[in-house]
């Protein structure tokens, strides 16, 4: 169901992770991901509130299936359970880590980067994947007095759906946009370690501002 909302001061969007590596010609590329560009481009011109979100990983990162001689998307146990093995990607300081060139949100108030610690994960934007390291974008958002989150970007699937179902947890009132969100969709066999299916958050929403 489509819900018609207008946006507020009280209102943030989140992007996630629309970054070179994660579009078409990356190491790990989303398929159509580099659709999205446009679409974001222009809802974000209706929020005042933008953040941005940057998967940064230092080389031999413990989630990349060159670190452990695996094959891509392989899994293996972690400390915080199942973890798949990606291709190398969104390397700290390398052109596929960088944003996308089309990206134009220059109003954009944060860039926040996740991901850097070398043996955890993170897909959500919130907290990384051992559900205990926080990236302070919970108390950013709480300190500048917003309430609810509007999501965006790569991949619906993984860090679009985990950064949700955060956000939902954290609080706050989640608006997906699912029709400016890609997915990986690596296949229903996959094991998701510690989230569940995504709860049912709103998908689509017809956004008009009153700025």
């Amino acid at each position: 169901m489509t819900e018609n909302l207008t946006i507020g001061d009280r209102d943030v969007f989140l992007v996630v992770d629309l970054q070179n590596d994660f579009c078409p010609g990356g190491n790990l590329a989303v398929p159509r991901g580099n659709e999205v560009v446009p679409l974001i481009n222009g809802l974000a011109t209706k929020f005042q509130h933008v953040v941005l979100t940057q998967d940064w990983h230092p080389r031999g990162h413990q989630s990349f299936a060159s670190s452990h001689g695996k094959q891509h998307f392989e899994t293996i146990d972690v400390s915080y359970g199942t973890q798949i093995l990606w291709p190398d990607h969104c390397v700290q300081h390398t052109a596929g880590a960088a944003l996308h060139d089309e990206l134009h949100i220059p109003h954009a108030e944060l860039v926040l980067r996740k991901g850097y610690h070398r043996e955890i994960d993170s897909y959500s934007a919130f907290y990384e994947n051992d559900r205990k390291t926080a990236t302070g974008l919970s108390g950013y958002l709480r300190e500048r007095g917003f309430t609810r989150v509007f999501i965006a970007g790569l991949a619906f699937d993984f860090c679009v759906r985990y950064s949700a179902e955060d956000a939902q947890r954290e609080g706050f009132d989640v608006v997906v946009i699912e029709d400016a969100c890609r997915s990986i969709a690596l296949g229903q066999k996959r094991t998701f370690a510690v989230h569940q299916p995504m709860s049912a958050l709103p998908p689509k929403a017809d956004i008009s501002t009153h700025r």
